[in-house]
């Protein structure tokens, strides 16, 4: 319950219900992001520190008009105490102010899909792939319902939906705006859990998948965190369990949607002459070759199958004239469980073994006899 958090937590949760604007300002409100208050208690920052920067997460939720006058206090408050600052997964709001500023640099990250709710169910019912999935997923049994907050918290299945999706993804658990805990601090969020009837078990039903959505205050809409599912759901369930979701959000009145930062996407056709070179290559290069780490293409075309009315630029904001190497090893800090350098060797280490087995298969794959 928002009674037992504690009180910064809750304080800034009742900030974020009156003033966030950013898809991920519900984020601040998970399990360690420190939180910077203005002087006058009106607005509140979420964010980590990590090689001598302080990594905000998102941008400062504030109403729009105190929003330049808050960025200044609290990059005052971080040089205080010797801090830089990134503004990570910051958006249109903060770009505006700030875009003009010779103090402070950007980087482009990517996009994220947003609908209004009403669009998507329009589109869904057109598009005949989406038809077809959502088909699959019906004729093998699959159904959704939306869980109370009490429900999903105490929930041992879906913690261990979540457990194995997490175990599957290769890379050591990600926190800060991507938090793995999302069972816990529900009582604002809507949880919506794909299932099916088995037979055999101790359980009679099979839980599938899981979304969790977190609100979007000021824009009546809501962020899709994350849809945890096992290797069994059958295709389409993901689908399913989104358009339902959203058929549930739309006929509460939702005016917004999103699913979130699709790294690396839009880049192209997006301006951002002034990032520094050496940036634009790390980019390139993970573009290029990150896909042995992460899927960062197809996490961007499953998104955008669902035809988004647009895709909405989502940048990093350094508060220094050029953004620096430093601030990219922050922001890998904030999410990593481990020191970057850890991760990354990880990340080389399953992808060289990913290989091996690749290439260990296709010498055990007889090629078939030709005829004669």
């Amino acid at each position: 319950m928002i009674s037992d958090w504690p009180d910064p937590v809750r304080r800034a949760r009742d900030l974020v219900m009156e003033h966030g604007w950013n898809a991920t300002s519900y984020q601040i409100v998970n399990p360690g992001i420190a939180h910077w208050f203005s002087e006058q208690g009106d607005a509140v920052v979420g964010y980590v520190d990590r090689a001598g920067i302080r990594v905000v997460a998102g941008a400062p939720v504030s109403s729009a008009e105190r929003l330049g006058a808050v960025v200044d206090e609290f990059e005052a408050s971080a040089a205080a105490s010797s801090l830089g600052v990134c503004y990570f997964g910051a958006e249109a709001r903060l770009e505006g102010v700030l875009r003009d500023s010779p103090l402070h640099s950007m980087v482009l990250l990517g996009a994220q899909p947003a609908w209004n709710p009403a669009t998507w169910s329009a589109k869904a019912e057109r598009y005949a792939s989406l038809r077809a999935q959502f088909h699959r997923a019906v004729n093998k049994g699959v159904n959704v319902r939306e869980w109370s907050a009490d429900e999903a918290t105490e929930s041992p299945q879906l913690r261990a939906v979540l457990e194995r999706w997490l175990k599957g993804r290769g890379l050591p658990p990600m926190h800060f705006l991507i938090e793995p805990s999302t069972l816990e601090r529900l009582d604002d969020r809507r949880v919506f859990v794909a299932w099916r009837k088995v037979e055999h078990g101790k359980d009679s039903e099979q839980i599938l998948a899981f979304a969790v959505l977190s609100p979007v205050p000021v824009r009546a809409g809501w962020l899709v965190e994350q849809f945890p599912r096992i290797p069994e759901a059958p295709n389409g369930t993901i689908e399913l369990l989104l358009n339902e979701a959203v058929r549930a959000v739309t006929d509460d009145g939702a005016e917004y949607l999103t699913l979130g930062l699709a790294p690396l996407a839009m880049r192209d056709s997006t301006p951002h002459e002034s990032e520094p070179g050496w940036l634009k290559l790390a980019l390139r290069w993970t573009e290029a070759h990150g896909q042995r780490f992460y899927n960062f293409g197809g996490l961007g075309r499953f998104k955008a199958k669902f035809l988004p009315d647009s895709w909405e630029p989502i940048y990093a904001i350094q508060r220094a004239s050029s953004f620096s190497p430093r601030a990219l090893y922050a922001i890998a800090g904030a999410f990593a469980s481990e020191p970057p350098p850890f991760l990354i060797a990880k990340a080389l280490a399953g992808a060289v073994a990913a290989q091996v087995r690749s290439g260990v298969h296709r010498l055990r794959v007889k090629p078939p006899f030709a005829r004669a």
